[in-house]
């Protein structure tokens, strides 16, 4: 497994902890960053996973360009189209057709609402400004849309009245950091199956 980060790694250190504490059947090999100052490289290696950074400042070719020296670098660490899994955690880049192509059906991601809802930027404060009752969080298969791949797992959120941005990003967070591991669980042990725009769960509760 590979995981792309761009700042903080909150989800991605929540994976990783989950990998180690609940024996999730995937071996965590690297950790990529766009970002030589994202905070998250220091706790990936403190808990003893490797971490490559591939600049993304001042790049200057195409994102299929960029996205060819990340698919180099998960398959030196052996994360490959058949038998890896790459998470987006925070990863601040849209990534490429020909990336989402390669690894069809092989790249997670989150996303802080509950999609289709509020997909894109922003999507704590979308819920504040169109007043729903409950937002949260999602877990998806990247497909070359924008948060528009099959979802694996939600989890809702109650607004609150007098919720800022923050307040609730900090409690949507807190899920995200829950139903991820989950996720990449189901994932693992092979226990999700697409079909067109659903996914089917088996043994969820197990």
């Amino acid at each position: 497994m590979g995981i792309l980060i761009s700042g903080r790694g909150s989800n991605m250190e929540a994976i990783l902890v989950a990998v180690k504490k609940q024996n999730i059947p995937v071996n965590p090999t690297v950790v990529i960053s766009n970002n030589e100052n994202a905070k998250g490289l220091k706790i990936a290696q403190r808990l003893g996973v490797k971490t490559e950074i591939v600049p993304s400042s001042g790049f200057k070719g195409s994102r299929w360009d960029y996205d060819r020296k990340i698919i180099r670098v998960l398959q030196k660490h052996e994360v490959t189209p058949n038998n890896g899994l790459v998470c987006l955690a925070g990863f601040m880049r849209i990534i490429s057709p020909g990336f989402i192509r390669k690894y069809k059906n092989r790249i997670l991601n989150i996303h802080p609402a509950i999609l289709p809802s509020f997909a894109g930027l922003h999507a704590q404060r979308q819920a504040l400004d169109y007043g729903v009752k409950f937002s949260g969080c999602t877990v998806h298969f990247v497909d070359v849309g924008v948060d528009t791949g099959p979802i694996i797992l939600q989890s809702p959120v109650q607004v609150r009245d007098g919720d800022t941005e923050e307040t609730l990003s900090k409690r949507i967070l807190q899920r995200e950091h829950k139903i991820y591991p989950q996720a990449v669980r189901l994932v693992a042990e092979g226990k999700v199956t697409i079909m067109g725009r659903k996914t089917i769960i088996r043994n969820l509760d197990r």
